[in-house]
């Protein structure tokens, strides 16, 4: 695997999992040496920033390559989400046709498949943007089979409560701050010896500034073990305003026995017609009362722990997930070709907007190595 991410203290050690991964260059033309050696019969872009990038070399220097975008969650439509919290005001589907979403979407239309974790998102791609059912795959989190509840603390072990995330995105810190000014103060003035409990990678000045023991609110950072912390409380507190995909940790606290409440956007696409391992609000008020409930509530509470393992069991499962997309890559790759050719919209847009990308990076490169040369 190449990849032109840049190395970090709490990245993923992929050696383990049997990948070799390799360092590229942005704006260079030795990718374009090494794709073509490497005469690979699929190639992953991880975003659509990815694609944009390296997509027009690909197509060039490896045209048998089936590519793949692996998006995540829809970008655009996180940032509109946002922007729409930012001005004060509903979201309107409006809101999608931003640059930024122009350019996601176009990106999606070039590739020959794209990976969609959020059942929401891939019915908007199709509906919304026109997107060819054939050239788009949803796929959630393909996880183990769930632990056995006995197996987990029970509920007179766990305290507490518990909020995690990466505080370099913004939903999180959205969510922290939320919890602080909003939602902690009212939890804590009605179950005065519980604690808040905030974990996320790279916490700024400003979020460790928010640390207060005597409010019982703290702001832990860095976990070694997310799953471990998880377990030990009792209640896992989301208040996202914001967002789209479907929620990392949320799954996480489903897997540890931890109910949680959240908003609709943090269970978007989670549960289908399941229960919720918890609470659903998008009220404020309702957020703090069923927190305070639940948290107390130990029949309401073994509940919602056994929905969270149900909707595990039917939504998540790997030995249902990974025959279905091992397939679908070798149904896509069969019948690349003609799946392109009656694309019309992707070849368009292969043809005019990649030109606008290709000719960026190879001025780029012209200028990289003019100024290297000058040295």
């Amino acid at each position: 695997m190449r990849v032109p991410a840049q190395q970090t203290e709490h990245m993923t050690d992929l050696s383990k999992l049997g990948i070799k991964a390799e360092r590229i260059e942005l704006n260079s033309a030795s990718f374009d040496t090494y794709i073509a050696d490497k005469k690979a019969d699929i190639v992953i872009f991880d975003r659509f920033m990815m694609e944009e990038q390296f997509g027009w070399r690909v197509e060039k220097f490896s045209p048998d390559s089936l590519r793949v975008l692996n998006t995540e969650d829809l970008h655009s439509l996180r940032q509109a989400r946002h922007d729409a919290i930012r001005q004060n005001r509903p979201f309107a589907p409006e809101d999608l046709f931003s640059e930024h979403g122009i350019r996601e979407i176009a990106a999606i239309h070039r590739c020959d498949l794209t990976l969609m974790i959020s059942e929401v998102e891939t019915k908007l791609l199709v509906d919304k943007f026109h997107v060819p059912e054939t050239h788009v795959f949803h796929l959630p989190f393909m996880l183990p089979k769930p632990q056995d509840i006995d197996s987990l603390p029970c509920f007179e072990e766990r305290q507490h409560f518990i909020s995690i995330g990466n505080f370099r995105h913004a939903p999180n810190w959205d969510a922290v701050l939320q919890l602080k000014t909003e939602i902690w103060p009212k939890i804590r003035k009605r179950l005065p010896k519980a604690e808040m409990h905030i974990y996320g990678a790279y916490p700024p000045p400003k979020a460790t500034q928010l640390h207060n023991t005597k409010e019982g609110f703290l702001v832990k950072g860095w976990a070694e073990d997310a799953q471990a912390v998880m377990q030990q409380a009792r209640l896992c507190l989301a208040p996202l305003r914001f967002g789209a995909g479907i929620k990392g940790k949320l799954v996480e606290a489903m897997q540890v026995g931890t109910p949680s409440i959240t908003t609709s956007i943090g269970a978007e696409s989670m549960h289908g017609e399941l229960p919720w391992n918890g609470v659903i609000t998008d009220d404020m008020e309702t957020f703090v009362d069923a927190a305070v409930s639940l948290y107390q509530d130990k029949e309401s509470w073994l509940l919602m722990q056994h929905n969270g393992i149900r909707i595990l069991k039917n939504r998540y499962q790997a030995d249902e997930w990974e025959p279905k997309f091992i397939n679908r890559l070798k149904l896509q790759y069969q019948l690349k070709e003609s799946l392109r050719k009656k694309h019309f919209l992707g070849l368009m847009l292969r043809h005019h907007s990649l030109k606008s990308t290709q000719y960026m990076s190879q001025w780029i490169e012209l200028k990289n190595k003019n100024q290297e040369d000058q040295h």
